[in-house]
């Protein structure tokens, strides 16, 4: 089948949307934690300039109040229904100890504390309805309607939801392919990158199998529907997102872990310290004053910002150096990562393919500029990924090729085109050379599967029916890519894995020139999950970098997920919990190694803030420890561990942890 260069309409084309784009999209401000923690925000910020600058107290202190009630109604509500259940949590916690801070006169430290927590809830909330959305979202790669052919021929547009297995459907050229099914007539080329992840579009012909959402080339195809709507591959990427996010286990800070404990044996605490001297026939108002002494001195404000100013340091300097860290939970995990998947196209390579090699074939007499530049003519109408690259490489060596004329594109074989007076063909050489047989044919047959040995698509030039040079093109490998698998074997102490929808012999020359010897080729999305849970099972937190929409369930499966952001699909840049926006793959050795830092520093200050809570609950239980003294040492401890977290803001930080992941 052959279609020229302005090929005549031969029926409504499907609008193609665009594959990064999702139109279910929630707007920033509308998950109502987002609301209410910028409200509390905006409250306190108005409120410390006026109490800094000695405003009247009622100026400053009623703003105060609105956050409290703004930022602590929704943790407080939710506190209590946990302990109408019969479980204390940290919300809770929070809520009573940024009261007690108020209660002593300690107004802004405690609207800080709620502003903190309710700014933490709310980017949960936020990166939660953002992944739903792209969940959503990911359904609008599959076209609405379909165009069915009846026995008699005829066509009917119908919901893709009404196909049944067994339908025949037609595919026309640029259209999105309706239905999982297998192609029963036509030839052309399908660009499934969403599903398999490979750069280049797959020839399709009778017996293959396409997919649907997967976008049609230039040919037309008629397809035998195998799979319901409810079942095509795109509609188990979305289950398999869903399923992945719902059953991930539950994710929580350090201190969270033994948040029930110490918040149940603070309370206990607090009330025996209260109760136990009146029983004892003390006064009320010594009892009520050690006890408010003594919960102050316990509670755990200094802890928790023991943990929280290394992880948020951590996530601004990570921030300034392209990797958008979406949480200190997942800065937190990041540094327990000991193994790592990675995907090929678009993460350890560019994505995008380019010309290696330029071989005339001897007797052809041309050099390699003159080859480039009549297969860069011939290939210049075309908009065909490897059409692209040879223009591409034309440009770079500064060469202007001829106008071609009479045009034709061969979908699966390649195009034809005229130059200069001479007819050039550029395609592939198994279907170029399939009714050739001499000597020059055998030279170029050999020169092609040379090149295709060593991981390379082969282009075949052929002039006038002769062929005269073969072009070689790969996707390129990312300068950096080497020293990051380098660094990650380092790190975890295992080599990463290779997982990716392309051809196994692509895959192995690729993981060859990066060290990498565990190599899953040919993968689906379900595979990748598979792989990933393998690893998991195996007692190994695993990290996984994509950037593809087939990435997206291993990204949701994993430990920990890290998206490419430059060229990521929307649904792997949501689902993952990392996101490295300038596509610099060396920072995901020096973020792991950063998370690592952080959680050095989380230990260093829990052990300061347990040593000031312990000596001053002591003071307070075995002598008389005055009200405004544990204030100051409770605030004291605070400051500290605060300023010891906020190290890691400093650019050095970043260089260490960038030299120790490298």
């Amino acid at each position: 089948m052959t279609s020229t260069l302005t090929p005549p309409q031969v029926g409504p084309v499907a609008p193609v949307s665009d594959a990064g784009t999702s139109r279910r999209r929630t707007r920033f401000p509308a998950p109502a934690e987002v609301r209410w923690a910028a409200v509390a925000t905006a409250f306190f910020l108005l409120a410390l300039p006026l109490q800094l600058t000695g405003a009247p107290a009622w100026s400053w202190g009623a703003l105060y109040a609105l956050a409290y009630v703004s930022g602590g109604w929704e943790p407080g509500w939710e506190g209590l229904k946990a302990l109408r259940e019969r479980t204390l949590d940290v919300d809770l916690l929070m809520v009573v100890a940024a009261l007690g801070a108020a209660a002593i006169g300690q107004v802004m430290d405690g609207a800080l504390l709620i502003v903190i927590f309710a700014t933490s809830g709310a980017l949960e909330a936020l990166a939660a309805a953002r992944t739903a959305d792209s969940v959503r979202g990911l359904l609008d790669l599959a076209p609405p309607t379909a165009t069915r052919l009846a026995l008699d021929g005829s066509e009917q547009a119908v919901p893709v939801e009404e196909l049944a297995v067994g339908d025949t459907v037609l595919v026309r050229p640029g259209e999105r392919v309706g239905a999982d099914g297998r192609v029963l007539d036509g030839a052309s080329e399908v660009d499934q990158a969403t599903i398999t992840g490979e750069p280049l579009p797959a020839a399709k012909e009778p017996g293959d199998e396409v997919f649907a959402g997967t976008v049609n080339g230039t040919g037309a195809l008629r397809v035998r529907v195998e799979r319901d709507a409810s079942d095509s591959v795109i509609a188990r990427i979305v289950r398999m997102v869903e399923e992945a996010s719902e059953t991930k286990a539950p994710t929580q800070l350090f201190i969270e872990k033994v948040e029930q404990r110490y918040s149940l044996g603070m309370v206990a605490a607090t009330f025996a310290v209260f109760a136990v001297p009146l029983a004892l026939g003390g006064r009320l108002t010594e009892a009520l004053l050690r006890a408010m002494t003594f919960m102050i001195v316990a509670s755990p404000c200094a802890v928790v910002l023991a943990t929280m100013p290394p992880l948020l340091s951590a996530i601004a300097n990570a921030g300034r150096h392209g990797v958008l860290v979406k949480s200190a939970v997942v800065m937190e995990r990041l540094g327990q990562v000991g193994a790592v998947a990675l995907d090929k196209t678009g993460t350890l390579t560019e994505g995008m393919p380019r010309v290696t090699d330029i071989r005339p074939l001897p007797g052809s007499g041309l050099r390699e500029r003159e080859l480039t530049a009549l297969a860069a003519a011939a290939e210049h109408p075309s908009e065909h990924p490897l059409a692209r690259a040879v223009v591409d490489a034309a440009r770079e060596r500064g060469l202007s090729p001829s106008v071609a004329e009479e045009f034709e594109s061969t979908p699966g074989v390649g195009v034809t085109a005229t130059v200069d007076g001479r007819r050039v063909a550029v395609g592939a050489p198994a279907r170029l050379l399939a009714d050739a047989s001499d000597a020059t044919a055998a030279r170029a047959a050999v020169l092609a599967a040379e090149l295709e040995e060593g991981g390379r698509t082969a282009v075949l030039v052929v002039v006038d029916g002769v062929p005269v040079g073969v072009l070689g093109l790969a996707d390129r490998l990312r300068p950096d890519a080497a020293t990051t698998v380098a660094s990650l074997a380092a790190l975890t102490g295992t080599v990463p894995i290779l997982l990716t929808g392309d051809n196994p012999r692509a895959a192995g020359h690729l993981a060859a020139e990066v060290a990498i010897e565990d190599v899953r080729a040919g993968l689906l999305p379900q595979h990748k999950v598979s792989a990933v849970r393998e690893l998991e099972g195996a007692g190994r937190k695993v990290l996984v970098v994509g950037d593809g929409v087939n990435d997206a369930p291993a990204l949701a499966a994993a430990h920990s997920g890290i998206a490419m952001g430059r060229a990521g699909s929307d649904l792997a840049l949501e689902t993952a919990d990392a996101v490295i926006v300038r596509d610099e793959l060396a920072t995901v050795p020096a973020v792991i190694a950063l998370s690592r830092r952080a959680r050095r520093l989380v230990v260093q200050n829990l052990v300061i803030a347990g040593v000031f809570i312990a000596g001053l609950v002591v003071w307070d239980l075995a002598g008389t420890l005055p009200l405004p003294l544990g204030v100051a040492g409770h605030e004291g401890s605070t400051v500290v561990v605060g300023l010891n977290g906020l190290r890691l803001l400093r650019e050095s930080a970043w260089g260490r942890a960038a030299a120790e992941g490298g």
